[in-house]
């Protein structure tokens, strides 16, 4: 288990204790079951994006802080150089960098994601669902996207734009890394 990840599930356990929110509640708000919030928040569990800002959106704090701990505060512009957005590791398969955590009352989150099975021992892609829609524009690396029972591969240059109330995942594919500009809506 990573730091960034115990440092996540300490934001959630702490969050929930502030707002007097049951395990319960919070799994709902988080469309998932209370298992896996459980684990979540003992920093054991996979804590994924779309779960996050299903909380920050229903408790109206920004994804930033849930994700990284830190408060927006430009209103007018937000610079992010190549390389240098807030990351974090998810899990072995999953790396985000988050491109604009400064910038106060997004209507998007952009983040350049990396996929990398090579470490993964299955073949079967996790899926998840959550609140919102998506964009993807794949940079470089080939992706396995599945939607409901659709799956896609998509190569650099390709891009989807999703409904993520549909369950989904994706693998990257030929023991290489897969590189994608991911826009949350």
């Amino acid at each position: 288990m990573s730091d960034e990840i115990k440092q996540i599930a300490a934001r959630l356990v702490g969050l929930r204790e502030v707002l007097s929110v049951t395990q319960e509640e919070m799994a709902k708000v988080s469309q998932i079951d209370l298992v896996k919030l459980q684990k979540a928040e003992r920093g054991e569990g996979d804590i994924s994006v779309g779960m996050l800002q299903n909380i920050s959106r229903h408790y109206d704090i920004p994804l930033e802080v849930l994700m990284f701990g830190n408060e927006p505060h430009m209103a007018s512009y937000y610079l992010t150089r190549k390389g240098c957005g807030d990351s974090i590791e998810r899990n072995k398969a999953y790396s985000y960098e988050a491109l604009s955590t400064g910038f106060i009352n997004r209507n998007v989150d952009p983040f350049i994601v990396t996929v990398d099975n090579a470490s993964c021992k299955s073949d079967e892609i996790p899926l998840n669902k959550h609140k919102g829609q998506e964009f993807n524009l794949i940079l470089e690396g080939n992706l396995e996207f599945q939607i409901g029972n659709k799956v896609l591969v998509l190569h650099p240059g390709d891009s989807i734009y999703y409904d993520c109330r549909k369950p989904h995942g994706m693998r990257s594919l030929e023991g290489k890394p897969c590189r994608f500009l991911c826009v949350v809506i």
